[in-house]
């Protein structure tokens, strides 16, 4: 194996455990704001996986959308309520234990759908990249009525 794959594969697994550790970040951390900032991290490496997998469009909407948005969002409700900022949250719940439970059989179900589905793999498939271009030109083609039907939908949900 190249040094160059090994590093690859070493830095998608470091980035993915950052993640991982950001993600837990959001929901044990008792600091509001420290916890959307542990958001924002997750978020943004979750684009750097994205962008490693060559999905740039993917990429750019996480960044712009999620991290510039609905994050930016939330740390200006947090810092705009009153005191909310300061203040600490007791992290404890009596329906841990059920939750847990459901975790863990929610998990077992998920590991035997994925284990037991066939995945056909099209070799003629792998090879096929799909440009930002080419995906602009489909939705402002082929697929301009599905798009703006879409687009009504989600002004109609924002009014």
């Amino acid at each position: 194996m190249p040094i160059l794959e090994l590093a690859a594969k070493f830095g998608m697994y470091a980035m993915m455990a950052a993640i991982l550790i950001f993600a837990l970040g959001v929901v044990t951390l008792r600091n509001l704001f420290h916890c959307a900032l542990c958001l924002a991290a997750a978020l943004i490496g979750i684009a750097g996986v994205y962008w490693v997998l060559q999905a740039d469009y993917l990429a750019a909407i996480q960044i712009l959308l999620y991290v510039g948005a609905v994050v930016t969002l939330v740390i200006f409700a947090i810092m705009l309520t009153e005191h909310i900022a300061q203040k600490t949250v007791r992290q404890n719940n009596s329906q841990s234990p059920l939750a847990i439970a459901a975790l863990l059989a929610f998990t077992a179900l998920l590991a035997a759908v994925i284990l037991k589905t066939p995945w056909p793999v099209n070799p003629k498939m792998l090879n096929l990249k799909v440009s930002v271009m080419g995906l602009g030109k489909a939705l402002m083609g082929v697929y301009v009525f599905p798009f703006e039907v879409i687009s009504v939908v989600l002004i109609a949900a924002l009014i």
